[in-house]
């Protein structure tokens, strides 16, 4: 019934798997009972062929682990180089960053200097404008008052001149009065008297 499997007398009618001569020898064993004899494959029967077999995984599964730590040895290096990259690209940004805060800081600084030296310059402009404007007030006060001094010692000079014009034309006159008025014995009465008086 069922699970059970009957074997064909023929083998023509079998498929061949491992067709040998040796697979369709009947043997007796110690017992006389016959069994068939195992199929062989360059000389190694089945369970050598599974040893074999699991002897090449075990070996495939070793090779493969060492290849296996190797690449994940390979890889946690890459890991770290990257993860010693990174942690050195934070670090450069960070000072980076604090390169910039400082040159900001700085630039901050020198545009409030910059502007407190602009003020200073427009404080000193205005002052040496305004000293100027006093020195030039002063100095056309001076040169006015010169230039008044000057005209006053014109005038001065030019009275003093026309005296002595009008003394001389004076004494010029008196004498010719006197010559036509005096004669001799007038003079000499008149120097007498000044002699006298002295």
């Amino acid at each position: 019934m069922g699970n059970a499997t009957t074997i064909p007398e023929t083998t023509e009618q079998m498929p061949e798997v491992f067709s040998t001569q040796e697979a369709m020898i009947e043997v007796s064993d110690e017992h006389g009972a016959a069994t068939h004899a195992e199929p062989e494959l360059l000389g190694l029967v089945p369970f050598q062929w599974v040893s074999i077999a699991m002897a090449v995984l075990l070996l495939i599964a070793f090779a493969g682990a060492k290849v296996h730590k190797s690449i994940t040895g390979g890889l946690d290096a890459k890991i770290k180089a990257i993860r010693d990259n990174l942690d050195e690209a934070k670090q450069l940004r960070a000072e980076a960053e604090g390169l910039r805060e400082k040159y900001a800081a700085k630039i901050a600084g020198a545009e409030k200097d910059a502007e407190a030296m602009l003020d200073n310059a427009r404080r000193e402009a205005d002052g040496i404008v305004a000293k100027a404007e006093e020195d030039t007030a002063a100095m056309i006060a001076r040169r006015e008052r010169m230039a008044q001094d000057k005209i006053a010692a014109a005038e001065r000079q030019a009275l003093a001149d026309l005296r002595a014009k009008a003394a001389d034309a004076s004494t010029a006159a008196s004498a010719q009065l006197i010559r036509a008025k005096h004669n001799a014995a007038a003079d000499k009465a008149l120097a007498d008297e000044v002699i006298a008086g002295l």
